[in-house]
């Protein structure tokens, strides 16, 4: 007894002494949850067991989409470079699962070699069987925004019963299996074709609890008219709705993600805006990977805990000797007064139920005598390790984050628009004359100092107060007329010469127009008469 208590104590002060989030993770899940998981068979219904490759891995990113939607064509535009494996075209071309991943050399793994392989996160990708190994492989090159994150290519998605029956595999299982494990999925349509056949509808049906990893983007949006975009980005959100059940609004980037030529450069800026603030999510995942681990395993946990409730209640309704079978099916067909009666007895969100027809479907063929009863002592252990030891990860991740702060992708498309003139934004708003050998504020400067003279000037110079009449007639508010004031006012003596009164009012016109304010007076906006104290 003794000895179980020591051990006990020790369990406790485990997360102590764990060296990264990841190493933590590994060992709670091995320790705490995993025991719950094969007592009560959760891997027989929901998701195998994860592996040291799973906590480990490079971020991933799941493209998603129908055929022609231009998912190999987005991977093409990332990376910059041709992927071993790689077929582009209007028909149906990529009929394969492709994890593009980083490698010293070009070459492909196929993928019953791929489900062999310890270092990756594949291997449970086996129980589907070789209908899906044929069609699934690792295509690995070095390239620097592999370094980072690793891609996966997925089939086109067809519409139609035929074609998806011919697969050979449970297409929609496998992307379900995928969707836990990466840390992006991004659903591609096509501007000029957004139907959503039923094989797709089913897709993201069955990426259902993983919305917040979803991004949605519109490609080959340059190809149509500005009219016609607005009522096929709502024609779009509007689908959407009707299938991703959230009272939120999934997030759609539209834009042409490939390097040809705009056909239609009407809303380039948009489409530039667009592709800088995708680029940005994705970089984002190389510093929340350690996050987002935490979280799919804090919602696993919580799945196993529900599942032992309804398999541990299943248990102590059935016989011991006669009518099993009867029993069997009244449990099965009642099952969802089974979800309440747990939902009441231990204050259960209904979110965290599994599906109730797949449940229903999965409990068919399950010998119920094998389920096991109630174990309090391994639902305790979970719920210590969701109470304690996920808060000291939480810690031990801002601690990583804070030490790795530039740790982003690098590289392929992603290092095209970081610095230079083709950069976001650049040479525009506040930007604007950056480059230019005169003061960019000079131009407007006479018109300016016709208004700054009528506000009575001392000494060269105009009061807060006189600048106020005047600076309010923009009609912008006070906060953003403060932080303008705060940067026109570049010797900080409370007070605007010409100079200064002239770049508060190109600032006014810069915030009008619609552009950002700077954090800090760009240099170039400095005016020539204080650049000397600079």
């Amino acid at each position: 007894m003794f000895s179980w208590v020591s051990k006990d104590a020790r369990r406790k002060k485990e997360p102590e002494l764990f060296q990264t989030v990841a190493e933590g993770l590994r060992q709670l899940y091995a320790q705490k949850l995993l025991p719950l998981e094969e007592y009560y068979r959760f891997h027989d219904f929901h998701s195998p067991a994860l592996e040291d490759a799973d906590f480990d891995n490079k971020p991933m990113v799941l493209l998603v989409g129908q055929y022609s939607t231009g998912k190999t064509t987005f991977i093409r535009h990332l990376i910059e470079q041709d992927f071993p494996g790689m077929r582009i075209g209007p028909e149906p071309t990529t009929d394969s699962f492709i994890a593009v991943m980083h490698g010293p050399t070009e070459g492909v793994v196929p993928g019953n070699a791929l489900v062999v392989d310890p270092r990756r996160p594949f291997r449970k990708l086996n129980a589907f069987g070789n209908a899906f190994l044929n069609r699934f492989m690792c295509a690995q090159l070095p390239n620097p925004v592999l370094d980072s994150i690793s891609i996966i290519d997925t089939p086109g998605i067809l519409s139609g019963e035929k074609q998806r029956i011919s697969r050979g595999y449970d297409f929609a299982a496998v992307l379900e299996w995928f969707a836990e494990r990466v840390d992006r999925i991004i659903l591609l349509f096509d501007a000029h074709k957004l139907d959503i056949s039923d094989e797709f509808s089913e897709v993201i049906k069955a990426l259902k609890n993983h919305e917040d990893k979803i991004r949605v983007v519109l490609n080959k949006a340059d190809q149509i008219e500005t009219q016609q975009l607005m009522r096929v980005y709502g024609a779009l959100m509007w689908s959407l709705g009707k299938i991703i059940n959230t009272p939120e609004v999934v997030r759609v980037y539209i834009g042409s993600f490939w390097s040809h030529p705009l056909l239609i450069p009407d809303n380039r800026k948009l489409f530039e805006a667009e592709e800088q603030d995708l680029f940005k999510d994705i970089q984002s995942l190389p510093r929340n990977a350690a996050l987002r681990k935490l979280n799919d395993l804090i919602k696993r946990a919580r799945l196993a805990k529900v599942h032992a409730y309804i398999i541990s209640s299943l248990k102590k309704e059935m016989p011991n000797v006669f009518g099993k079978e009867s029993k069997k099916k009244e449990l099965v067909n009642n099952l969802g007064e089974i979800y309440q009666k747990i939902e009441r007895e231990h204050q259960i969100s209904p979110g965290d139920f599994p599906s109730l027809r797949k449940m229903q479907e999965l409990l068919q063929t399950q010998d119920f005598s094998k389920f096991q009863a109630l174990k309090p002592k391994l639902l305790d252990t979970v719920d210590d390790m969701l109470a304690n030891d996920i808060a000291r990860l939480m810690v031990m991740v801002r601690q990583e984050e804070s030490q790795m702060p530039s740790q982003a992708v690098k590289g392929g498309a992603f290092e095209g628009t970081m610095n230079g003139p083709f950069g976001h934004g650049y040479g525009e708003g506040a930007g604007e004359g950056i480059d230019d050998i005169e003061w960019v504020v000079g131009k407007d400067k006479p018109t300016y100092d016709e208004i700054f003279y009528t506000l009575s000037p001392v000494n060269g110079k105009i009061t807060g107060a006189n600048a106020k009449k005047e600076m309010v007639k923009s009609k912008l508010p006070n906060t953003v007329l403060g932080k303008i004031w705060k940067l026109a006012d570049v010797d900080k003596d409370g007070l605007l010469d010409d100079e200064e009164f002239a770049l508060a009012n190109h600032l006014i016109k810069v915030k009008l127009e619609g552009h950002e304010l700077p954090a800090d007076l760009p240099p170039h906006l400095i005016p020539p008469s204080k650049r000397r104290h600079e």
